[in-house]
């Protein structure tokens, strides 16, 4: 199936013009799969069967996968058999009429003030690593993009005399402000060090490791594992954590939804509304502890 893997993902590329993390996701699902059904004997999309599929989950059950890491695998499977009948390739989509697992809607963890304040301390300026850490954290939590959008930025992507930065997400993009702190950690990380690290002058990479090469979204991972460990940070920490801080953060200081929602490029509004609900939940919290009568 290797071949329509490939076929699948050039259209999720060109076509669809989905996120860089989504269309890894698609494939690594579909490809996942494509390996079991090589060890049932099918090989070939037409041979699929609704049972095999079922199989399937159930396989991913028996490896203790997560009620949402199989929904989301079914639904890449839906989306890749679609395409294969839309294209020809298969009369009926075998993975149409499986049933999602329920998946329990988590609500992302955020950092406290004081926490975010630990966070953007953690990296020594002093030291190039350190000079660029801090310019990307401080980025990050200034804007609230992505990490894959933060690895993808280009040096012409900021603007620091105006103080905004240009978001490029594939034919998308979005105007977002940057505050004094991130902008002078920019201004330091790439006139100090971006400049003397950088291999040519047509090199575009934002952001870049001490070897030249464009930083990755693994390599930032551990870069803001280390320092949440190294700022004593017990809140869970994911790649998306100061993202949904800065969005929770705004929303508590008075920023409006919609607003929110521009800055962060959801699609729908519906994606900005959990940040809503975890305020609703924290003032809930505070109330119930504070009230002398709750």
């Amino acid at each position: 199936m290797t071949q329509f893997i490939k076929s699948f993902e050039g259209y999720l590329s060109d076509s669809k013009d989905v996120a860089e993390n989504t269309l890894e996701s698609y494939i690594r699902d579909v490809t996942a799969f494509a390996l079991f059904a090589k060890g049932e004997g099918i090989t070939q999309p037409s041979k699929v069967t609704n049972e095999c599929i079922e199989d399937y989950v159930e396989h991913l059950k028996e490896l203790n996968k997560s009620n949402s890491t199989i929904t989301r695998s079914i639904a890449s499977l839906r989306s890749f058999f679609q395409y294969l009948v839309l294209n020809g390739y298969a009369t009926t989509n075998p993975a149409r009429s499986i049933k999602l697992e329920k998946v329990e809607k988590k609500l992302p963890s955020i950092l406290t003030n004081h926490e975010i304040d630990q966070l953007l301390k953690s990296p020594n300026s002093n030291e190039p690593k350190g000079c660029r850490d801090k310019a990307m954290l401080e980025l990050l939590y200034a804007t609230g993009i992505r990490v894959s959008e933060l690895v993808s930025l280009n040096i012409q992507d900021v603007n620091l005399n105006v103080g905004f930065l240009n978001c490029r997400n594939g034919r998308a993009s979005r105007i977002i402000p940057i505050y004094p702190e991130a902008l002078k950690a920019l201004n330091e990380y790439i006139y100090r060090v971006r400049i003397a690290i950088v291999p040519d002058s047509d090199f575009d990479a934002l952001f870049i490791n001490l070897n030249g090469s464009r930083l990755t979204r693994q390599g930032f991972w551990k870069i803001i594992k280390t320092y949440a460990e190294k700022a004593n940070i017990k809140t869970e920490i994911t790649p998306h954590t100061l993202r949904h801080s800065f969005a929770a953060h705004l929303l508590e200081n008075g920023a409006q939804l919609k607003d929110i929602k521009e800055m962060l490029g959801h699609a729908d509004i519906s994606s900005t509304q959990v940040y809503a609900q975890i305020m609703k939940n924290k003032f809930k919290d505070v109330y119930n502890r504070c009230h002398p009568r709750a």
